[in-house]
């Protein structure tokens, strides 16, 4: 079981052995959710867990454990669990295998008939091979069965039980009862195919349920068992469980990061590919975040510790995933409503379908073949399978192209989106300023004031700051850097260059120190209209001060969002760029993105404070919104929001928030996400048409008698194993 606690409550995951279709969900959960201290309990058949809310005072691990036990299931502990998940594609085939050899024999000799032959076995022989079919290898359906019976509610086991035995124990009677000399026919064939058919498709529907498991595997086994701690006494190998924050690990060529850290020692490039999707590897210098479970290239590097245990990003991910899975979408709910009601309604169509028959004038042997088959038909897996299937497989296929999906709700509604708001900075732009424009004072050449400009920067931290030295570097104008460097909170900075005194920094500021800035007055107006920020070089003189070079700062789109914005417009979607720049600026920017500021897709002038409620105002329109940031200031925004999509290269406050996080700072994800959750949502709702199709049909044809128990049987696990088999096609999506 694993636990994860908060400040009053605790949730709790555990697994559950025996469950067989969504009557047992209901019955698990209507069992825990009884539980003093259990506030909430959902049950998952696809993965075989369950997960409760519960107040840590009033209720203990082994209480639940023992919930279980009484509902007539089998509590797992996390050990069971993971090697369930872990299994050989053969596990637990060889009750099918034998099935298969003693029901062989008997059904041979049916198929021979086909064509003139005469097979058929005594009626001692045909006992003797479907017995141990009925008693031994369908144990587990009595079981269960029997504790369905115990808890006043019925499931497919008992479904199976009712109907294998009826046709098991007709054929013991007839036979017993028949003239001397007299072979009547026998329906020991059809119980013992019956049971073997349906182990048979639980055995498909468990392999597929490993296959839809994949994806959180696949991100256990992205960390390492073992680490090269770097202690007192060198480098030695030690578990990463023993591994502490503030660790120096060292990390050789080709080998995974064991954990979240910074680089300290070292040059390399990364493969990040496993966890955010991004084929191309990421250049690391020193300083650079490391992130557990990426790859290291051809460097050997040391990194310093910064995160272990389930404080990792690893951890935080798997954590995403497994909560998008083990929760129920809503749509579930209403199927198993359906469910809890279903098999005493089967039950009571097929004594329905025994008295009519009789009433008819039909012998009681016949009549109770029709009944045995509404019985096995009717049996509700599918309809339990349906959307967890869908959901797993569709969130696991998602993370693995580096999109998280925690909330299924909003997984659910996602494919509604009508309108899509985007904050600005650092969603559809890089959030990193870059020098746009350098204009010199006349009679200044542009590179020498740029170099000095840069020289002046170049042992600051600042982003500004950073943008004129990364300018400077491009036109490959270096220099030594300042003397006497002093910084005016707020304003700028101090220097000396050469014995000259340079003073660079906002235009309020130099005009105050009496800088004349008129030379740029033309320039200045029309870069403050495209949104551009401004600052200044100016020379501290014996005349005054004296003018350089006027820099204008501003923001780059992310590459690849206009395309990705474009594309969105295609599906039909309504887009809004949210900004707190003023009118002009952003309206500047949302071109340059192709956004249409007359057509009402820019929202600017708004306070970060204001994000939530512009959201709001667009969902009372009528419209179902999604919101994307990345700030700690969209947070608000996106739990406003129907559906919240946080970037990856955001704030874990952003993240949080968010229902849906895309673990690259790619627009494109955005629509990869709507996408998925459209084609999540379509492989749901096929699978519960057909589900439901299904037993709306073929319990009327049993009835009528177009459908013997064997067929019925082949119907039942064809049902199961063809939901399995069409969520499985979510598995071989692409964004």
């Amino acid at each position: 079981m694993t636990q994860i606690k908060t400040e009053s409550a605790a949730t709790y995951d555990i697994g559950i052995g025996g469950m067989t279709c969504a009557s047992c969900v209901a019955r698990v959960e209507k069992a825990l959710k009884k539980t003093p201290g259990v506030l909430s309990a959902t049950v998952n058949l696809a993965t075989e867990s369950a997960r409760i809310e519960m107040d840590t005072a009033e209720v203990t691990d082994a209480r639940l454990r023992r919930v279980v036990r009484d509902a007539g299931y089998e509590p797992r502990t996390p050990e069971a669990q993971a090697e369930i998940g872990s299994a050989s594609p053969w596990a637990g085939f060889m009750p099918i295998g034998w099935g298969l050899l003693l029901t062989l024999p008997l059904v041979l000799p049916m198929v021979a008939q086909l064509w003139g032959q005469h097979w058929m076995l005594s009626a001692w022989w045909q006992f003797v091979l479907a017995t141990p079919v009925q008693f031994v290898l369908g144990a587990r359906f009595y079981k269960a069965g029997w504790h369905a019976l115990k808890a006043w509610t019925g499931n497919m086991d008992l479904l199976v039980s009712l109907g294998t035995t009826a046709g098991w124990a007709l054929s013991v009677w007839l036979w017993l009862t028949a003239p001397e000399g007299h072979t009547p026919h026998l329906y020991f064939e059809g119980s013992a195919v019956v049971i073997t058919l349906v182990l048979l498709g639980k055995w498909l529907e468990t392999r597929a349920k490993r296959q839809t498991t994949e994806a959180i595997r696949a991100l256990h086994a992205l960390r390492p068992d073992k680490a090269h701690w770097l202690g007192k006494d060198g480098e030695v190998d030690v578990p990463v469980d023993e591994i502490l924050e503030g660790d120096r690990i060292v990390v050789r060529p080709g080998e995974r990061f064991p954990l979240d850290g910074e680089l300290v020692e070292g040059q390399t490039q990364v493969d990040e590919s496993m966890l955010t999707g991004e084929p191309l590897p990421v250049t690391k210098a020193l300083g650079a975040a490391l992130t557990g479970g990426s790859i290291n290239g051809d460097g050997r590097v040391l990194m310093r510790v910064t995160a272990v245990g389930h404080e990792t990003v690893l951890a935080h991910i798997i954590r995403l995933v497994e909560d998008a899975q083990a929760a129920k979408a809503p749509i579930q709910r209403l199927v198993d409503k359906v469910a809890e009601v279903f098999v005493p309604v089967v039950v009571f169509i097929a004594l329905l379908t025994l008295a009519a028959w009789m009433v008819m004038g039909t012998n009681f042997e016949t009549a109770l073949v029709h009944a045995v088959a509404v019985l096995v038909i009717a049996c509700p897996c599918a309809l339990g399978l349906a959307t967890p299937v869908a959901i797993m497989a569709g969130t696991g296929v998602a993370a693995k192209h580096g999109i998280l999906i925690k909330d299924v709700q909003a997984l659910e509604v996602a494919h509604r989106v009508q309108t899509v708001a985007f904050d600005k900075t650092g969603t559809l732009t890089a959030g990193q300023p870059r020098l746009m424009a350098h204009v010199p004072a006349p009679g200044q050449d542009a590179q020498i004031v740029l170099a000095l400009a840069a020289r002046v920067q170049s042992g600051s931290e600042h982003p500004l700051a950073r943008a004129v030295v990364r300018a400077a570097q491009a036109q490959g104008l270096a220099g030594p850097s300042a003397q006497k460097l002093t910084a005016v909170p707020g304003k700028g900075v101090l220097a000396t260059v050469e014995g000259r005194q340079l003073l660079l920094g906002s235009l309020r500021w130099l005009q105050h120190e009496g800088l004349d800035i008129g030379v740029w007055q033309s320039d200045i107006d029309a870069l403050r209209s495209q949104g551009v920020s401004l600052s200044a070089l100016a020379e501290h003189t014996d005349a005054g001060l004296h003018a350089l070079v006027l820099l204008g700062f501003g923001d780059e789109p992310k590459v690849g969002a206009a395309q990705a914005l474009s594309a969105l417009r295609e599906r039909g979607l309504k887009l809004v760029m949210i900004s707190g720049d003023n009118q002009a600026a952003a309206e500047a920017m949302a071109r340059r993105l192709g956004l249409r500021p007359e057509a009402g897709e820019v929202l600017a002038d708004v306070l970060p404070g204001d994000k939530s409620a512009q959201v709001q105002q667009l969902r009372a329109n009528g419209q179902v919104v999604a919101m994307v940031g990345d700030g700690v200031n969209d947070a608000p925004a996106l739990a406003a929001a129907d559906v919240g999509m946080a970037m990856g290269n955001g704030t874990d406050v952003a993240m949080h928030a968010a229902g849906i996080t895309l673990m690259r700072g790619d627009v494109g994800l955005v629509g990869a996400a709507l996408d998925i959750s459209a084609r999540t949502v379509a492989k749901i709702r096929q699978n519960l048409f057909w589900a439901f199709a299904y037993n709306v049909a073929g319990i009327p044809l049993a009835a009528l008698g177009y459908l013997n128990p064997m067929m019925a049987g082949a119907a039942m696990a064809l049902s199961s194993v063809s939901v399995m088999a069409n969520a499985l096609l979510l598995k071989r999506w692409k964004p």
